[in-house]
């Protein structure tokens, strides 16, 4: 099975599943998905005597928004916990896993985001003269996100079963 560990992976085959109640098939699908960044804080500090540098400490780290786009459904599980939360103000954080897939569907990297909730939602405008889609556009705020690796998590398991056998 090819992992994707020998060209760098494709970006148009992705999964983006929240952990709602009720969902249909329609809610993993998405057009783009951007803002999968994370920033370090730094606090600089000067040692006495030394005027060549500061040191660089990191404090903690930043992640941006997510933001989410594909064409308007009229029903969606996603867009419902949206609008719970922007018409009656009732936020309740979910679960997020977004994957990069391979030609097989065979998840090669994931991010799990951990608490997300919608902060904006936007559907783009209509247009007679033009024939195109309408377009959702959802914003998550979010806590945090962990990396899951399917290579590295094998890497792990076999250690950790090799450990356990002690080879």
């Amino acid at each position: 099975m090819d992992l994707g560990l020998t060209y760098p992976a494709p970006g148009f085959h992705f999964l983006v599943a929240f952990e709602l109640f009720p969902q249909r098939d329609i809610d993993v699908r998405f057009q783009e998905v951007s803002g999968l960044t994370v920033n370090v804080q730094t606090e600089e500090i000067r040692e006495g005597g030394e005027n060549r540098f500061t040191h660089k400490l990191p404090i903690r780290t930043n992640y941006s928004d997510i933001v989410l786009k594909r064409g308007l459904f009229t029903f969606s599980g996603v867009i419902e916990w949206c609008r719970d939360a922007v018409e009656n103000f009732n936020f309740k954080p979910t679960n997020v896993l977004i994957s990069l897939m391979n030609d097989s569907h065979v998840p090669l990297n994931s991010w799990y985001v951990v608490n997300a909730i919608p902060i904006k939602w936007e559907v783009s405008s209509f247009n007679a003269e033009q024939s195109s889609a309408v377009i959702e556009t959802l914003t998550l705020s979010y806590r945090y996100y962990k990396v899951i690796n399917p290579a590295s998590l094998i890497s792990d398991l076999s250690g950790a079963v090799g450990g356990a056998l002690g080879i």
